[in-house]
C-alpha cells in the first residue's frame, strides 16, 4: 500500500497491516479463478472515471478500507495497466443522502471493475454499522449515556466493523479476551460465586480493566460489596435498572452497563434510568448494508 494510505488508515485508528490482510483475502476470492473475464473482454484499454453514489441515507464509513483496495488491486492485477486514483469527497462519520458522491475512482477501466465489487462490499457494510449507531446514539442524545458495541462480529473483521460503530459515534467496549476482564455468569458457576470470581481475576491479572456481569439486583450489591466498579446489567427491566443504579450510586466512580435484549424504540427509556452504556451486539452482528453503487461518470 502507498505511504498515503498507511497513513490514512493510521488516522482511523486502523491497524495497516491488519486491514492489508483482510483486503488481501477479500481480492482473492474474486481473483482465485482467474482474471475478471467480462471487463477484459468489454473495457480492456479504455480509461474511466466512476463515482460511489449513495442510494439512501445513512452514515458513511470504510473510506480507508476503500483506499487499500485499490492499492492492492493496482499492485497484484494491473501494475502495467497505470494507476487507481481516489478522490475522497465525504469524509467518514459524515451524513449522507440519496444522490450524495462520496468517493471518485479514476483508472484503468479493468481495474476500476475489478475492485468496485469488493470496495462496495467494505463500504456498504461499514456504512450500515455506522448507520445503525448512528441511529443509537440520536436515540439517547442528551441522556448521557453512551452506546457502545460487543465482540459479537463478523470473524476476521472485528477491527473494521469496530471502526465503523466509531464513525457512528458510539464506542467500542473491549476488542479481545486480554484487553479486558468481563466475569459472566459462566465464570461465576465455575468459580463458586461472584466475590470468589472477582479475587480469582484481581489476583491473576492486577491492573486490567474488570466489569462483572449481573442479572439481578441482588448480584449487584454482591459485586459492589467485592469491590467491582464496572457492572454489566444483563437483561434486566428498566424498573430493575433503576433499583440497580440506586444501589451502585451509593458507590464512588461505579459505571454501569445495560445490555440484553435492548431494542432501538426504548432505547431512551434504558438510557433514561441513569447508566451510563448500553450494549448493543445488534450494531455488528445484525446491522443492514447501506445501499451504495458505482456510476460511470466518464
Amino acid at each position: 500500500m502507498t505511504p498515503e494510505t498507511v497513513a490514512a488508515l493510521q488516522r482511523a485508528g486502523l491497524d495497516a497491516d491488519e486491514v492489508e490482510r483482510v483486503v488481501r483475502a477479500a481480492l482473492d476470492e474474486d481473483f482465485r479463478y482467474g482474471p475478471d473475464i467480462t471487463s477484459e473482454a468489454t473495457v480492456a484499454g479504455r480509461a474511466l472515471t466512476a463515482d460511489v453514489v449513495a442510494r439512501e441515507p445513512g452514515v458513511l464509513a470504510g473510506v480507508p478500507v476503500a483506499l487499500a483496495v485499490l492499492d492492492l488491486l493496482a499492485e497484484r492485477e494491473n501494475a502495467g495497466d497505470g494507476p487507481i486514483g481516489l478522490t475522497v469527497l465525504t469524509a467518514d462519520g459524515a451524513r449522507i443522502g440519496p444522490g450524495d458522491a462520496v468517493l471518485r475512482v479514476s483508472g484503468p477501466a479493468t481495474a476500476v471493475l475489478g475492485a468496485e465489487r469488493t470496495m462496495l462490499n467494505f463500504l456498504t457494510h461499514l456504512s450500515g454499522i455506522a448507520t445503525a449507531t448512528r441511529a443509537w446514539v440520536d436515540a439517547v442524545a442528551g441522556t448521557g449515556a453512551v452506546i457502545r458495541d460487543t465482540r459479537k462480529t463478523t470473524p476476521g473483521l472485528r477491527q473494521l466493523e469496530k471502526y465503523a460503530v466509531r464513525c457512528g459515534g458510539g464506542e467500542n467496549h473491549r476488542m479481545g479476551l486480554g484487553d479486558a476482564a468481563l466475569i459472566k455468569d459462566n465464570h461465576v458457576a465455575a468459580a463458586g460465586g461472584v466475590a470468589k470470581a472477582v479475587a480469582a481475576v484481581c489476583s491473576a491479572a492486577p491492573g486490567v480493566p474488570l466489569e462483572v456481569e449481573c442479572d439481578g439486583v441482588s448480584q449487584v450489591r454482591e459485586a459492589l460489596a467485592v469491590g467491582a466498579r464496572f457492572l454489566l446489567l444483563d437483561n434486566m427491566p428498566a424498573g430493575e435498572l433503576q433499583l440497580a443504579v440506586a444501589e451502585a450510586r451509593r458507590y464512588a466512580g461505579v459505571r454501569l452497563e445495560a445490555s440484553g435484549g435492548l431494542r432501538l424504540a426504548t432505547a431512551r427509556e434504558v438510557a433514561a434510568t441513569g447508566v451510563d452504556y448500553l450494549s448493543v451486539g445488534a450494531l455488528t452482528h445484525s446491522s443492514r448494508a447501506l445501499d451504495l453503487g458505482l456510476d460511470f461518470t466518464a
